[in-house]
C-alpha cells in the first residue's frame, strides 16, 4: 500500500490545483478532478465530476457496495492556497518519512488515503458504498462541499484533513464583520471642519480588545476559547486631509454552541458601549461570511468506529481550524475528522508524514468495514 499511495500522493501535488478564488489566475481544480476520475476507473470504481459551477468541479468516487447498507463517505479537498515563495512547489520530494510540496498535508494526503481506502474496500464485498468526494473551494467558500451533500447522501463521514491521527470531534468556527466609523473630510489645516475617522475608531478597538480578553475566561473543552481580533484597519487618502471613514474588517473564532447570531448582537452591544461613551461617534457594523463551528457527540457510532481501529491510541481532540465537516454534518451526517501528521499548512515549507498517511488509509478501510459492512 505504502509504494501505491506515495505514487499517487506526488501524482497529486504535481497538480496545480491553486485556488483561484484565493490567486487570481490560479489553475483551480479541473485538472486534478480529472486525474482523479481517470485514476478512479483505472481502479475499477465509479466516478464522476459535479461541475455545478462552471470550471470548479469535484471528483465523486464510488466504491458500489452489493446493497442494503450504509453509505460512507470520505471527504477532503483538492483546492491549495499560493504557492508565493516556495521552490517548486508542485515537484513531490520524499525525504525519509516526508513527502514536500504544496498541498502535501493540506490536504492533499488525506484525499489519496481516501481513494486508496475506497479501492481496497470495494476488494472487500461491502453491502454498503464507500463514496470519496475530493471536493473544490474549502479554502475560500467551499460550494464544492455544499453542492456535493446537495447531491448524495451517506449514513456517515470522516473527513481527512490533518489532524496528527489524533480523532477530532470538534473544531472551530468564525464569523467576519466590518466597522466602519464615519468622520468629515476636510483640510488638515482647518480642524473646526473636521472629523477624524480614524481618530474615532480609536476607543472602538480598543473594545475589540477588552472583548478578545473577556472571551479568554470561557473555554470549550477541546477547541479552547473564542476569539476577536481586527484583521484590517483602512481609512485616509493623504496626509493633509481629515479622513471621513475608517473601515475595520473582524474575525471572531467561534466555539461550539455560539451562533452567529450570538455574535451579531455581541458586536452591536460592543458598538452601544461606544456610542454611549461618546454620543457624536457615528459607527455601523456589517455582518459577513459565517462559518459554523462543529462538534460531534464522543460516543457517535462514527467516533467509535475510527477509536476501534486505531486501536483506542489516538486520542480524541478538536482542531483550531475551521473545515468543511461542518457542513456535512449540519446535512445531518455524523462526522468525525482523522487525517495524517505533518507540516507547513500554507507555509513556504509543507510536508506530510507517508507513515501517517499509510495508517489513516489502513484505518479508513477498517471503519468502512463496520459502517458499510
Amino acid at each position: 500500500m505504502r509504494d501505491d499511495l506515495v505514487e499517487l500522493l506526488s501524482r497529486l501535488v504535481s497538480i496545480d490545483s491553486v485556488n483561484p478564488s484565493l490567486v487570481p489566475g490560479g489553475a483551480g481544480e479541473a485538472e486534478i478532478a480529472a486525474f482523479i476520475v481517470d485514476w478512479a476507473h483505472r481502479a475499477g470504481l465509479d466516478a464522476e465530476l459535479l461541475e455545478q459551477t462552471p470550471g470548479r468541479p469535484s471528483a465523486i468516487v464510488r466504491a458500489r457496495g452489493r446493497g442494503g447498507g450504509r453509505a460512507l463517505m470520505l471527504c477532503g479537498h483538492v483546492d491549495t492556497v499560493s504557492v508565493e515563495g516556495m521552490a517548486d512547489a508542485h515537484t513531490p520530494r520524499v525525504e525519509g518519512d516526508r513527502l514536500y510540496g504544496r498541498g502535501a498535508y493540506d490536504m492533499k494526503a488525506g484525499v489519496a488515503a481516501a481513494l486508496i481506502a475506497c479501492r481496497e474496500a470495494a476488494r472487500l464485498d461491502l453491502a454498503g458504498d464507500v463514496v470519496v468526494a475530493a471536493v473544490a473551494d474549502e479554502e475560500h467558500a467551499s460550494f464544492g462541499v455544499q453542492q456535493v451533500v446537495r447531491a448524495l447522501r451517506a449514513d456517515a463521514a470522516v473527513v481527512t484533513e490533518p489532524t496528527e491521527l489524533e480523532i477530532a470531534v470538534a473544531h472551530k468556527g468564525f464569523v467576519w464583520a466590518e466597522i466602519e466609523v464615519t468622520g468629515r473630510a476636510a483640510h488638515g489645516s482647518r480642524p473646526h471642519l473636521g472629523v477624524d475617522a480614524i481618530v474615532k475608531a480609536g476607543p472602538v478597538l480598543t473594545a475589540v480588545g477588552e472583548l478578545d480578553r473577556a472571551l479568554g475566561e470561557r473555554e470549550h473543552p477541546l477547541v479552547g476559547r473564542g476569539s476577536v481580533h481586527a484583521s484590517v484597519v483602512s481609512g485616509g487618502v493623504e496626509l493633509s486631509s481629515y479622513p471621513e471613514r475608517c473601515v475595520i474588517g473582524l474575525e471572531r473564532r467561534t466555539i461550539p454552541g455560539e451562533t452567529a447570531a450570538d455574535i451579531e448582537a455581541e458586536l452591536e452591544a460592543l458598538l452601544e458601549r461606544c456610542r454611549a461613551a461618546d454620543p457624536e461617534l457615528v459607527v455601523e457594523k456589517r455582518m459577513g461570511l459565517v462559518r459554523e463551528p462543529f462538534e460531534v457527540e464522543q460516543d457517535a457510532e462514527i467516533v467509535r468506529a475510527v477509536a476501534a481501529e486505531t486501536g483506542g491510541g489516538s486520542p480524541v481532540s478538536g482542531a483550531s481550524y475551521w473545515a468543511d465537516s461542518a457542513f456535512i454534518a449540519a446535512a445531518g451526517i455524523p462526522t468525525v475528522l482523522y487525517g495524517p501528521g505533518g507540516e507547513g499548512a500554507h507555509a513556504q515549507v509543507e510536508w506530510v508524514s507517508i507513515a501517517d498517511t499509510e495508517t489513516v488509509a489502513r484505518t479508513l478501510v477498517g471503519v468502512a468495514s463496520r459502517i458499510c459492512g
